[in-house]
């Protein structure tokens, strides 16, 4: 074993799991001898992903799917043998809605984070008036901004569509995957397709229009992926990760310990842990939150920054109902709440009318979310006012006064990473100091995506590092 190289990843989340996957397997495939330590301050490896069994019903305690043709995610099922466990939302659940002035309006077709592809939906739409509706027909005339100057999301949307469709439309949708302030998140580093779009085209709708004409799903997805946005697993999302631990048998994984130093030695690094115990790395994977990362480098210019990136908690509340008990028809897999709404929650998912595989017969499983940018007050509430507040706006919404059969509540606090403008030059920036520092290497949510694919493509990237420093 002393001829062994020794790789250290800290953070057991997704990321850190997919880099000591591929860690493992692209230094095995060179015949390079490993020894990789897993280290997770919290008690279970996984991260946000964490699914309850609980009387028939499948619960998800943090992000409930992926998107099904990002080729990471593929890739590492297809890898791991889990094609079969592979599973796509309900064909017939495919209307998602938004709360506008009190009611629920179904979101027109072929809308792209408010960016219409079917014209002709989105007229009809009584989401946005007809000024609304003009002011986004605008962006067929308005110049485009010629450069690659990076701007806010919101500032962006609003620009070539309108305010209307930023607030009632894109907002909405958008915390749904950053929990965020559109007028704070960068473009860059979360659409720049959009910038892209804009640049090409001119008019980011007929950008989009002429993108979706014959596009076709990638040929090597599985049949699954090809008729489904949306994937998950039958046993739900805890499934890759229980795979990913099998994968790491003769991996070191400690749970419990979080690490306190990291420090040039003679040869790489020590690695200092909470029990002052000290490993020794030839290189180091730092799956960790930009705060977390930030203490430990605390040599670099670039941690100043780290400390920076804002992160927002969020919590979402299951609720497990009696199908009797339910009045409003369930044709669809949820609704969104835009801000000026005024309402508690974010969101509601009919989960278990847009997955079939997540509630018994005749049972009703929903899940509403609360929390975003600016709107944390809720970190202050106990369960029982949690509860209530959510149970009201449910209540007002859908007309369900019914007592829940059981309640599943998940907390998740400083989960969201929120990428400030001039995100993706800082890293630019940082990662060219950190080459000062060979063999240690920076993944996760917090730097280049929140999604599951992205994470696991972070994983794989730092692994394929440290196969070049290694070999």
């Amino acid at each position: 074993m002393n001829n062994h190289k020794k790789v250290v990843v800290v953070g057991g989340g997704i990321s850190g799991l997919s880099a000591a996957f591929y860690t493992k397997r692209l230094l095995e495939e060179q015949q390079i001898p490993v020894e990789i330590t897993l280290i997770e301050k919290s008690n279970h490896v996984g991260g946000k992903i964490k699914t309850v069994q609980r009387d028939g019903f499948v619960i998800e305690k943090g992000p409930d799917s992926f998107l099904a043709r990002k080729l990471p995610v593929i890739k590492l099922v297809q890898e791991l043998g889990l094609e079969d466990e592979l599973v796509a939302t309900n064909a017939n659940a495919k209307t998602n809605y938004i709360l506008h002035k009190g009611k629920l309006h179904p979101m027109p077709m072929g809308l792209v984070l408010g960016i219409p592809t079917k014209f002709s939906s989105f007229v009809k739409t009584g989401l946005i008036s007809p000024l609304g509706k003009a002011r986004a027909a605008m962006d067929f005339l308005l110049p485009k901004k010629d450069d690659q100057e990076d701007e806010s999301l919101g500032s962006f949307i609003e620009r070539r569509l309108g305010k209307e469709v930023l607030e009632n439309i894109t907002e909405p949708l958008l915390s749904g995957i950053y929990s965020g302030d559109t007028q704070f998140l960068s473009l860059n580093a979360t659409f720049p397709q959009f910038k892209q779009l804009e640049l090409k085209h001119r008019s980011l709708i007929l950008g989009m229009l002429n993108g979706t004409k014959g596009a076709r799903p990638a040929s090597n997805l599985p049949e699954v992926a090809k008729r489904s946005m949306f994937l998950s697993f039958k046993n739900g999302l805890a499934t890759l990760v229980n795979r990913l631990v099998e994968e790491l048998h003769s991996t070191n994984i400690i749970t419990g310990e979080g690490i306190v130093e990291l420090n040039k030695a003679d040869k790489g690094y020590k690695v200092k842990l909470e029990n002052g115990a000290e490993i020794d790395a030839d290189a180091v994977v730092l799956a960790v939150p930009t705060t977390v990362a930030a203490t430990l480098l605390p040599e670099l210019t670039f941690a100043n920054y780290l400390k920076q990136v804002p992160y927002v908690s969020v919590a979402n509340i299951a609720l497990a109902y009696d199908q009797k008990d339910i009045n409003h028809p369930l044709n669809g897999s949820g609704f969104l709440v835009p801000r000026k709404e005024g309402r508690f929650i974010t969101a509601c998912t009919w989960t278990s009318s847009k997955w079939n595989h997540t509630a018994p017969n005749e049972k009703v499983l929903l899940r509403t979310y609360v929390g975003r940018a600016n709107a944390e007050e809720w970190t202050a509430l106990s369960d029982a006012e949690l509860v209530k507040k959510v149970r009201k706006d449910i209540m007002e919404t859908m007309g369900i006064s019914a007592e829940p059969e059981f309640i599943e509540i998940s907390r998740c606090y400083k989960s969201m990473p929120q990428y400030p403008v001039g995100h993706l030059e800082q890293l630019r920036v940082g990662r060219e100091e950190l080459q000062e520092h060979p063999g240690i290497y920076l993944c996760g949510a917090g730097y280049g995506g929140v999604g599951i694919p992205n994470c696991i493509q972070q994983g794989r990237e730092a692994a394929e590092h440290v196969l070049q420093l290694l070999r």
